[in-house]
C-alpha cells in the first residue's frame, strides 16, 4: 500500500531532525571562540551543557503532549488517550540512566567522527539482549543471537576503520579517537540498563509515549542542571579541554557563545531537533510501523556519514561502509526484518517454525529500540 503524504511527511522529519540532531552537536564541538575574561580562543568542549540542552528538547515533548491534550478535549468527541494515572518517580531512574549516557555520548562525540558516533551507538542491542535474558528472563530467537554476533563483527570492523583514519587525522588524535569509541559502547551498557528498566517498571502502566519522554526530559534536564554547579568547581586536569580545567565550565560556554553566536545556533539545532525527532519517530511506529521507524533510524546513519563527508568533516574508508552494512544486518535480524522475506521462500519458510514466536508487544518494542511502547491516541 503506498504512503499518504502526511507518512511521506512523518518519515522525512524523523530522518531530516534525527541527522540533524547528531550534525548540530559535532558542529557545536567544531567552533572556538574566547571565553570569559579574556581567555584566549579555544574550541567549544562543553559536553554536560550540550546534554542539558537536549534534555530541554525532551521536556518540550510534555509540553507538546498537554497541547494536544487540550486541543483534543474541545472536540465533540475526544480521541485522545491520555494513559491512566503513574507516579512520575517511576521515570526517575531510568532518566539518571539516560542523563550518564547522553553525557558520556557528549564527551565521545568531542574524540570521534560523528558518522563513527552513530555507527557504534548500534551496540545498544548487543546489551538490550543480554540484560533482557538475564533480568526479564526473556529467551532470544537463534536469529536475535546471530544479530547479535554479527553486530559484534560490525563495531570490530568500524573500530578498525577508525583506527586507521585516526592515523592519518589532524583533527583527533588515536588515542582520543579509540577513547571516543569505547566510551561510546559504554554508554550503551548503560542506555540497555534504561530500557530493561523501562521495560520492567514502566511498560505495565498505559502511559502516552510523548508524556513519557518529556517526563524523563524533566528529571534529566532539571538534575543535571543542578549538577553544573558542583562541575563548575571539580578539577580534572587535562582530561577537560576548558581553561580553568574543571569538568565543565558553563559560564565559560556562555561567553563562548556571547563571542560566537552560531554555536547558540547549533545548540537549537540540537535542541529542537531532539523533540521533533522523538515526536516524529513515535508517530511514524503509529502511523505507518515500528519496522519503518527502525529502518530509518539506521538510514540517518548513511544520512550523518554523507554530510560529514560533503563537509569535509571526516575522510572516506571503505571499512566504515563495511561496518555499516554489516551492522544493518545485525540489527535486521535482531529485530526480525528477516522473517517476512523468508516466508516468502519454501524452502526456507521451515527455518521460522523453529524459532519461537514472539508476541506482538514484545516484537513492537523491540523494534522501537525499547522505548515505551506507543498508546493509541487515534
Amino acid at each position: 500500500m503506498a504512503w499518504t503524504k502526511y507518512q511521506l511527511f512523518l518519515a522525512g522529519l524523523m530522518l531530516t531532525t534525527g541527522s540533524l540532531n547528531t550534525l548540530s552537536a559535532k558542529w557545536a564541538d567544531m567552533f572556538s571562540a574566547k571565553g570569559c575574561k579574556g581567555d584566549p580562543e579555544h574550541k567549544f568542549t562543553h559536553p554536560f551543557v550540550q546534554a542539558v540542552g537536549m534534555f530541554l528538547g525532551e521536556l518540550s515533548c510534555l509540553a507538546v503532549f498537554y497541547l494536544l491534550l487540550c486541543h483534543d478535549r474541545r472536540r465533540p468527541e475526544p480521541k485522545m488517550n491520555p494513559g491512566q494515572s503513574f507516579n512520575p518517580l517511576l521515570f526517575f531512574p531510568p532518566a539518571m540512566c539516560d542523563m550518564t549516557a547522553t553525557c558520556i555520548m557528549y564527551v565521545a562525540l568531542n574524540m570521534t567522527s560523528a558518522s563513527s558516533f552513530q555507527m557504534l551507538r548500534g551496540a545498544v542491542i548487543i546489551f538490550t539482549g543480554l540484560l533482557s535474558v538475564a533480568f526479564l528472563g526473556r529467551r532470544l530467537m537463534p536469529s536475535q543471537w546471530l544479530g547479535i554476533f554479527i553486530t559484534i563483527v560490525g563495531l570490530l570492523i568500524v573500530g578498525l576503520a577508525d583506527f586507521f583514519s585516526g592515523n592519518r587525522s589532524s583533527e583527533h588524535k588515536l588515542s582520543d579517537v579509540i577513547t571516543g569509541d569505547l566510551l561510546i559502547i559504554m554508554a550503551q551498557v548503560i542506555v540497555s540498563v534504561q530500557m530493561v528498566l523501562e521495560e520492567k517498571f514502566v511498560y505495565k502502566h498505559d502511559v502516552h509515549p510523548l508524556r513519557a519522554v518529556g517526563t524523563e526530559g524533566f528529571f534529566g534536564f532539571v538534575v543535571l542542571s543542578l549538577l553544573l554547579i558542583p562541575m563548575y568547581f571539580i578539577h580534572v586536569g587535562e582530561f577537560s579541554d576548558n581553561p580553568r580545567q574543571v569538568l565543565e565550565d558553563a559560564l565559560d560556554a556562555f561567553c563562548q557563545i556571547g563571542h560566537e553566536p552560531l554555536i547558540l545556533l547549533a545548540l537549537l539545532g540540537n535542541t529542537v531537533s531532539i523533540a521533533f525527532f522523538n515526536f516524529a519517530g513515535i508517530s511514524v511506529t503509529k502511523e505507518i510501523s515500528a519496522t519503518t521507524r527502525m529502518v530509518l533510524d539506521s538510514l540517518r546513519t548513511l544520512v550523518i556519514w554523507a554530510v560529514s563527508l560533503a563537509l569535509g568533516w571526516e575522510v572516506f574508508h571503505g571499512l566504515q561502509v563495511l561496518g555499516f552494512l554489516v551492522l544493518l544486518i545485525g540489527a535486521g535480524l535482531y529485530n526480525g526484518l528477516h522473517r517476512p522475506l523468508l516466508e516468502r521462500i519454501p524452502c526456507c519458510a521451515g527455518l521460522l517454525s523453529t524459532e519461537e514466536e514472539i508476541s506482538p508487544g514484545e516484537r513492537e518494542r523491540l523494534l522501537d529500540n525499547g522505548r515505551v511502547q506507543v498508546a493509541d491516541d487515534s
